[in-house]
């Protein structure tokens, strides 16, 4: 899938070196189709890294994606520019009154404090409810699929007893929905997180479908609203040395932390780690993009 971004956004030239196709501006005003309006809202510390990644998980279709990157405005970004943020970046005032086909809400590393705690608690709640009406499907990762279960659900997180961290099987469920189709029955998915939303008070929801989850992870992926809403309770879209980073990360922070689980060969850190889900990470995002975007949103937006 061609994707559309500003020509000078540093992802690009990493994109087109990975041979993905990615169109500028001024190649995409000369198509006569509508490119689906994907808008991704990057609450992530090091924004290029997550751009970088969701650029590459969105790029396996051949539908044309427009994307617009959204930044809270009431929280201050000390891992990337305020260059980089301005020129790149637009906020929930400046696009309030246009619809989008798709929207992404990342994760971010605020487990440890409660939702109300974070600074831009009550922003994050403005976009999630203007997502219902302007948005065909919105897609939550991580800290963000916990935040949405609590804000319309009213499911609250639970800290786990240790960082879940690493390379974990999961079963799919209800196979004849579209997001899992063409799935594997086990498949393999990244998780890196101090916390969890229950699976019990998932399932007793009556307004959530899940539709894959793991004996050690819990749910990983769930549906709701006929797919107006998706939950991802992991980070499929992770390149493969995003755990190795964090791994190192950790331990030179002298944080507590384990091995990644199932992530370097004979969990030996010097080997180079196995990439195991990209397959499956792509298909979530094209099942996704084809199923309950492209096919369910209007022409004329």
């Amino acid at each position: 899938m061609p994707i559309k971004t500003q020509s000078d956004l540093p992802a690009k030239e990493i994109l087109e070196i990975e041979n993905i196709f990615v169109m500028d501006e001024n190649r995409a005003m000369h198509q006569d189709i509508r490119p689906l309006q994907v808008c991704i809202l990057n609450i992530m510390p090091v924004k290029q890294d997550t751009e970088l990644q969701l650029l590459r998980a969105l790029s396996n279709t051949p539908l044309q994606v427009d994307v617009t990157f959204l930044n809270v405005k009431s929280h201050v970004s000390v891992n990337t520019s305020a260059n980089h943020l301005n020129k790149f970046y637009t906020t929930i005032d400046e696009i309030r009154d246009k619809k989008f086909d798709g929207l992404i809400i990342t994760g971010a590393p605020v487990e440890d404090i409660t939702f109300e705690e974070v600074d831009y608690w009550e922003e994050l709640c403005d976009i999630m409810d203007w997502s219902l009406t302007n948005v065909t499907s919105t897609l939550h990762i991580c800290w963000g699929a916990q935040a949405a279960f609590y804000h319309h659900f009213g499911i609250q997180k639970k800290h786990l007893s240790e960082k879940l961290f690493g390379i974990y099987p999961h079963k799919v469920a209800n196979r004849k929905i579209p997001l899992v189709r063409g799935f594997d029955d086990i498949f393999l998915a990244p998780h890196s997180r101090h916390t969890e939303t229950p699976a019990a008070e998932i399932h007793a929801c009556k307004d959530i479908t899940v539709l894959a989850e793991s004996d050690e992870a819990g749910v990983f992926l769930a549906i709701a609203n006929e797919g107006k809403q998706i939950f991802v309770n992991g980070h499929p879209e992770y390149d493969r040395y995003t755990l190795n980073n964090e791994y190192h990360r950790d331990l030179n922070k002298g944080l507590p932390i384990h091995i990644p689980y199932n992530y370097y060969p004979n969990d030996d850190p010097e080997q180079k780690p196995l990439l195991q889900w990209r397959s499956h990470s792509n298909n979530l995002y094209s099942n996704w993009l084809n199923y309950y975007v492209y096919q369910v949103t209007p022409y004329e937006l």
